[in-house]
């Protein structure tokens, strides 16, 4: 799924589809991690956690205030973080 930019400039993510996946999002995150090892072609893999933790936080981020409607009281509660925390994190992704 790939975000679709809009004539006035701003980004739009498509919706997912509703098919539901067999494998659970630790599956997804493992091959993803298998195809990324596989493409370095023997290359030292170097910040491995950093890059998957960061990656899966802003995704995480980003369609949780989706779903909220940017509500950042509600996203802390959904998320079962502090809402100074859930600031501090949307800053550090450039989502506020």
């Amino acid at each position: 799924m790939s975000a679709v930019i809009q004539g006035s400039g701003t980004m739009v993510r498509p919706m997912p589809n509703r098919e539901r996946r067999k494998e659970p999002l630790r599956a997804c995150v493992q091959s993803a991690l298998d195809l990324y090892f596989m493409d370095l072609d023997g290359h030292k893999a170097d910040g491995v956690y950093d890059m998957v933790v960061g990656q899966v936080e802003h995704a995480m981020l980003e369609s949780v205030m989706q779903h909220t409607r940017s509500n950042q009281t509600r996203a802390a509660e959904v998320l079962g973080i502090n809402r100074s925390t859930l600031r501090k994190k949307l800053k550090l992704y450039g989502l506020l």
